[in-house]
């Protein structure tokens, strides 16, 4: 019985199973004046400096959602920061409002990127992290302040789009885009058009930017979402989660960070 223990044990630790233990907390950090209230994730585990992965939530704000993601980029070998856009951990629970707290960081690029740069500037600063290889992720409004942040020319390894909005007023100029950039993109998102879709890839190929672009055939808006559905019955929005999508979606973004941090 004491060999079976010690044969599973090692199994599990060569698995990396047993051997892996998140740690994950509320870390506060400041922009201006503004609290703004992080959730930092890491394998405890693991010895050494690793890529760190700036996680940004969706217009619901920083909820649960937003925290797993952080907890399973940690169990893949990041330190993940969740990102608090909107200032003292602020969540909406309703349509109305999650439109208000977003639009109030959407329409102003300064406030997004003093934000965006003061969670950068912590994740760096983790004993945990190597911080010459940061990368950015995004869902739905998240996925559009990282594509904002690779315009406007922040200097991360590389930036990744979930079901995010494509339009922007203020489009990369050619040379300015130093991220890879990669859209994972529901095909019948009725918030993203095909029109949307033509007018970024234009927009990248113009500012000579590195991008790739997935469309998932039938995902609708939020396809990542396991809550999805029942936001869209609630509310009567054209959401609804996809767990091809979801699972292919996950897959891609971890080939591209395998890309670029090698």
């Amino acid at each position: 019985m004491k060999r079976i223990s010690t044969l599973v044990g090692l199994f599990l630790a060569l698995t990396g199973t047993a051997a892996a233990e998140i740690k994950a907390e509320t870390v506060d950090y400041r922009s201006g004046e503004t609290t703004l209230k992080g959730y930092l994730a890491v394998d405890d585990s693991q010895a050494g400096k690793r890529p760190g992965i700036l996680v940004v939530h969706e217009w619901w704000g920083l909820n649960d959602y937003a925290r797993n993601r952080a907890r399973m980029l940690a169990k893949l070998g990041y330190t993940a920061l969740a990102v608090d856009m909107y200032g003292d951990g602020k969540t909406a629970s309703h349509p109305d409002t999650a439109g208000q707290f977003a639009s109030e960081v959407s329409k102003n690029l300064p406030l997004a990127k003093a934000r965006f740069l003061a969670a950068l500037d912590l994740l760096k600063q983790q004993p945990t992290v190597d911080p010459e290889r940061i990368a950015a992720i995004g869902y739905c409004f998240g996925g559009g302040v990282v594509l904002a942040m690779a315009r406007a020319g922040i200097d991360l390894r590389g930036v990744v789009s979930f079901h995010g909005t494509l339009a922007t007023n203020n489009p990369a100029q050619p040379g300015k885009v130093k991220a890879k950039v990669l859209v994972l993109n529901g095909a019948a998102d009725s918030f993203v058009p095909p029109e949307q879709v033509a007018a970024f890839k234009k927009e990248m190929e113009a500012a000579g930017a590195t991008y790739r672009l997935v469309n998932y055939p039938g995902a609708k808006h939020s396809f990542t979402n396991p809550d999805a559905d029942a936001y869209g019955r609630k509310f009567n929005l054209p959401l609804a989660y996809n767990a091809d999508a979801d699972r292919q979606s996950w897959l891609e973004m971890q080939s591209f960070f395998r890309e670029i941090f090698r």
